[in-house]
């Protein structure tokens, strides 16, 4: 799949940035020394952790070059790594390890999560926030135009790029099996956007990529065409034009004991 397009992601950078304000602000650490911010994006988490813990080390790591050129002008001389998240361990115990809007791409969280806890420093913080959204509309309106001809046969695996997350229960289980305490919540956030062109730019930079990248130039337009207007039969549109995009995501924070 072609790198991420962190132009396109930061038209919302401000929807997108807000989660993982609401999530540092549960984080209950005064001063860690080691943090890591596992992928950082364009490095807008980065920044909300570096104003928050101005005496950390402060470290981003993601697998996208684009992205981290993009976090590298918005923080220059803050550390940013390129690697993997999923193969990714600290040299040294960081005190917390802030994971905003990434695990939900990567699979069998129950020895993900574990794991992550596990290399924390004594009384350190994971704190995490997933996209709860693959039942939503926006994001099974994909699946299905996926399903039609004439794409069905080239976007075959596509719905299965993202895996589901778990459920509160098991994130409590693995955590707390961990040696954690856990903080877990839901909440879903209401995103007022210019029409149904809005929710196709939203989804375009994320949740769409897996269904756009089998196809040619000519095929991407028709797919979005249909898929718009899919939309158009799942969001009704206000009385001032705004289509209103219902946005649920999961969050936990877990401290090793």
């Amino acid at each position: 799949m072609a790198d991420w397009d962190a132009g396109q992601y930061l038209k919302f950078a401000d929807e997108r940035t807000r989660p993982a304000s609401d999530l540092l602000a549960r984080v209950p650490l005064d001063a860690p020394a080691r943090v890591v911010d596992l992928g950082c994006g364009p490095g807008n988490s980065t920044e909300l952790l570096v104003a928050r813990y101005p005496g950390a080390e402060v470290t981003g790591l993601d697998s996208s070059p684009a992205m981290l050129a993009e976090a590298r002008t918005r923080l220059p001389g803050r550390r940013f790594v390129e690697g993997d998240v999923a193969a990714w361990a600290p040299e040294h115990p960081p005190d917390l390890i802030f994971a905003n809007a990434v695990l939900q791409w990567l699979p069998d969280h129950a020895r993900l999560l574990a794991r992550l806890a596990r290399s924390l420093a004594p009384g350190g913080c994971l704190a995490v926030q997933m996209p709860d959204n693959l039942e939503e509309p926006s994001h099974g309106l994909m699946r299905s135009v996926a399903a039609e001809p004439p794409f069905a046969e080239r976007l075959a695996g596509a719905g299965a790029f993202r895996s589901r997350i778990g459920s509160v229960w098991e994130y409590d289980t693995w955590l707390s099996a961990a040696g954690c305490t856990v903080d877990l919540w839901r909440t879903t956030y209401v995103h007022p956007l210019a029409g149904h062109r809005g929710i196709v730019e939203w989804v375009r930079a994320t949740g769409l990529r897996p269904f756009l990248a089998p196809l040619d130039p000519g095929a991407q337009a028709a797919f979005l065409a249909r898929y718009e207007a899919a939309l158009a039969q799942a969001y009704p549109v206000q009385g001032d034009g705004r289509v209103l995009l219902p946005f649920p995501r999961l969050f936990l924070v877990a401290r090793r004991s």
